[in-house]
């Protein structure tokens, strides 16, 4: 569609609180009460890991079945 601009995501902020390395599935549980899925090919790094209890920020997008899941993971510190 010409003239459709999409509006960026503001970044959320949360804390691994799960990671399954042999399924490369994991949980952010966020800042805002929220808890989001994510894939490890979300990690924006490039890694595929990532340890619990990293802070990490990321946004949101539409994800499998329709859930919302956490996007572009990036450790908070750096």
């Amino acid at each position: 569609m010409a003239g459709t601009t999409r509006t960026p995501r503001a970044p959320l902020a949360g804390w691994v609180d799960e990671f399954d390395e042999a399924r490369g599935l994991g949980t952010i549980s966020g800042d805002d009460g929220r808890r989001y899925p994510f894939h490890c090919t979300a990690i924006a790094d490039g890694s595929r890991r990532i340890l619990v209890g990293t802070r990490v920020v990321f946004v949101t997008s539409p994800g499998h079945l329709g859930r919302v899941e956490a996007d572009t993971v990036r450790n908070a510190a750096g």
